[in-house]
């Protein structure tokens, strides 16, 4: 691209910050730089014309486990490590609400649920046995003393689902797109620039600064380099094994005297619904097809479109009419462990990837430790 003396002056020289990726970890890294650092250039390249991965695109869960996925952390994980998994949760969800508002990004305290089919005995009593323990090493170490998972009787008469559920009275939900929109004004608030459409392909160091090459754009050189892709980082830092996994979702059409309300898991979180006003939003699948879903490719797949609609009418909405409205997918990212790296990978270079399914709880808090991690 041939630039003018304006353009780079004003974009692409004497750049301090280099963010790569304007989800949450990014946005609310940048945030953090410029409260540290008034008078740095810090710019975000983003790939897409929106943020491309999952920070627009996720089910606006304000959650930081069900039940079932805190035992299935503690069969690979020590209880100290399953404790600060769900503390970095519960304090990002904290440090996300003072950044934005509860009224800016709508946010809804609700409660959770955890439903159990009838068909998955062994999992419900698992999860009954185990609850007092999960409220015991919880409750003292982060919910000063209160217990955040109650058995309740299911109040929205689900078909094919136990009688007993287990409320999370500490859940919530936000609106994705409102959450993400605040956090773009609050960067160009902030003199913060946002590139779009800039996909980089690799960098290196030279001359004690970090070259960035772009696709169909060139060289752009920084002081510090902030890799924050999350589903998408294997494209730069591949050595730290981090696996894309996408997710699929659908919407319904506004249904009529809908009573559904709060955020909903099923079968150890791989499915989950909420309402979105009188609409029910609902996602997962991805055990159907866990090497399909392993991909960056942003589409959804008919066979399990298919199962997500039978959840719909036999289980969630058995008795409504309604018709699917919007279907789309987001790219998260995985590893063997739960944890989110944030480290620095070679001189001047850093990244907080690895979010899993927790990136609107641990988004924000990732990107405040990047910015710390950059900022030494």
């Amino acid at each position: 691209m041939n630039l003018s003396f304006w353009e780079r002056e004003t974009w692409f020289n004497e750049i301090d910050f280099a963010i790569v990726g304007s989800g949450i970890v990014g946005l609310t890294c940048a945030l953090s730089l410029r409260n540290r650092f008034p008078n740095s250039k810090i710019v975000i390249f983003e790939r897409g014309l929106l943020p491309n991965g999952a920070s627009t695109k996720n089910a606006g869960f304000a959650c930081f486990g069900s039940v079932s996925e805190i035992l299935d952390d503690l069969k690979s994980h020590s209880e100290e490590a399953v404790i600060e998994l769900v503390r970095k949760r519960v304090f990002g969800l904290k440090l996300l609400r003072e950044i934005l508002g509860d009224h800016t990004i709508d946010y809804q305290e609700n409660g959770g649920y955890e439903l159990f089919p009838l068909n998955d005995e062994a999992l419900f009593e698992e999860c009954m046995e185990k609850l007092e323990g999960v409220n015991n090493l919880l409750k003292e170490t982060i919910f000063n003393g209160k217990s955040p998972f109650l058995i309740k009787n299911d109040p929205f008469s689900f078909k094919n689902i136990r009688k007993q559920v287990i409320f999370n009275q500490f859940e919530g939900q936000l609106d994705t797109g409102k959450m993400m929109q605040s956090l773009i004004q609050k960067c160009l608030k902030s003199n913060i620039f946002i590139l779009n459409s800039f996909k980089i392909e690799s960098y290196l160091p030279k001359n004690n600064q970090i070259q960035l090459n772009f696709v169909n754009f060139g060289e752009i050189y920084t002081q510090k380099l902030l890799i924050a892709t999350n589903g998408f980082a294997n494209d730069l830092i591949s050595k730290e094994n981090i696996v894309p996994a996408r997710a699929q979702v659908l919407i319904t059409s506004p249904i009529e005297n809908a009573s559904i309300k709060g955020t909903f898991h099923l079968d150890r979180g791989y499915y989950y619904f909420r309402n979105v006003g009188n609409r029910i939003l609902l996602g997962g699948g991805r055990n159907l097809d866990f090497s399909g879903e392993t991909t960056t490719q942003m589409q959804v797949t008919q066979h399990i479109q298919e199962q997500l609609e039978a959840l719909l009418r036999t289980t969630i909405l058995p008795n409504k009419t309604f018709t699917i409205e919007q279907r789309w997918s987001g790219i998260m990212g995985v590893g063997n462990q739960k944890s989110p790296i944030v480290k620095e990978l070679t001189r001047n270079v850093y990244c907080g990837v690895r979010l899993g399914g927790m990136g609107v709880a641990i988004g924000s808090l990732v990107g405040k430790e990047l910015a710390d991690l950059a900022s030494l």
